[in-house]
């Protein structure tokens, strides 16, 4: 099979690539990037090696994608990944637009003209904030829950925000942006006839990640734990009681293969939650507790000021994934952070690359 991969030098783009051509040999992979994400350059020459053809190119540009080469399936995983772009006066409110938006609408112009199938790698970020800001929750094991006697949102349970929680605005621009590129994605495909998926995935980790605060979160942690560099608990309490959960990107791949070879399916088997779900979940301040049992104890500030868009608890349910593909993911999270811990002793100035102090 022919795969694109955009993005493909960045942490999800360049890890699925590997993945792929671990379960498959003879998959002809190429790739896309802009390489403006600092640290996308240290994956150029590892995936060169692997025979992978890369394209130096912009999305935004539809004349960059006129000498890729024609392929079976987009797996698109480039987009510009916080929930703060755009607002936080560190890029613009167009560049998202058009990075994560225009450029979903290129992609999907280059499939149409060559009959290819499109994997949208979209976010738990399309999700409404109101609600889940809102949502009534209490400590337990220094970590927030949903308080379940409550009256909860439709479409949220213990076990997490499935499909049918509300879309409705805000969801931030970030959002909005995966939000309307899941919309025409889909369109698309039934115009077009083309097979179509939306992958929301919740937080992605792993060795080799770009960790920043405000993405990459848990490779940031880890890193700048064992780095002593300044860590802070935002907003809420102050005390790091956030929860988010966990998925390795490699965990994407069996279902990858599975949508790759699925026929026609309703559009609304089409959407799926992607994520570690609730055992996978992890608040700021057991993060911080693991970071210690391995490193040693330290400090960590606090300052109570939420910051915009900010919830206390995502957690995806990824049932339907399970029960449309049977699909769940394999790696558990303290693997995931022993995995990363490993990388950072055997890379030292890592956050160098991508959180330069």
């Amino acid at each position: 099979m022919k795969i694109l991969i955009t993005g493909i030098c960045g942490f999800v783009g360049s890890s699925l690539a590997r993945a792929l051509l671990d379960a498959d040999s003879s998959n002809l992979l190429y790739g896309l990037d802009n390489f403006i994400r600092p640290g996308s350059e240290s994956n150029r020459a590892d995936l060169k090696n692997l025979g992978i053809k890369l394209f130096h190119g912009d999305l935004r540009n539809p004349s960059d994608l006129e000498t890729l080469p024609v392929v079976d399936f987009v797996i698109d995983a480039a987009a510009n990944p916080s929930v703060l772009a755009g607002v936080d006066g560190k890029s613009s409110s167009r560049q998202l637009v058009e990075h994560n938006l225009l450029g979903t609408v290129n992609m999907l112009e280059f499939c149409k003209q060559h009959g290819a199938g499109f994997v949208l790698l979209s976010t738990s970020r399309v999700y409404s904030i109101p609600p889940l800001a809102d949502l009534a929750v209490e400590v337990i094991d220094g970590a927030y829950r949903p308080v379940i006697d409550r009256n909860l949102p439709p479409s949220l349970t213990a076990a997490g925000v499935s499909e049918g929680f509300s879309t409705n605005s805000p969801v931030s621009l970030y959002g909005a942006t995966k939000l309307a590129s899941e919309a025409l994605a889909l369109e698309y495909g039934e115009t077009f006839q083309l097979p179509v998926f939306i992958n929301r995935c919740g937080v992605l980790a792993g060795a080799g990640q770009f960790g920043r605060p405000d993405q990459g979160i848990f490779a940031y942690w880890i890193n700048s734990w064992k780095q002593q560099r300044p860590l802070k608990y935002i907003g809420f309490d102050g005390h790091g009681h956030q929860v988010r959960d966990c998925l390795h990107p490699r965990d994407l791949l069996t279902l990858l293969q599975k949508q790759f070879a699925a026929g026609s399916l309703p559009v609304d088997q089409r959407i799926i939650n992607c994520a570690g779900g609730i055992k996978s979940s992890r608040s700021l301040g057991q993060l911080s507790a693991w970071c210690a049992d391995r490193y040693g104890p330290r400090e960590v500030a606090s300052e109570a000021t939420p910051r915009p868009f900010d919830i206390p608890w995502m957690v995806l349910n990824s049932a339907k994934a399970q029960d449309i593909w049977d699909w769940e993911p394999q790696t558990h999270t303290d693997a995931i952070l022993t995995e990363i811990a490993d990388h950072a002793d055997q890379n030292p100035d890592w956050l160098n690359l991508s959180a330069p102090l």
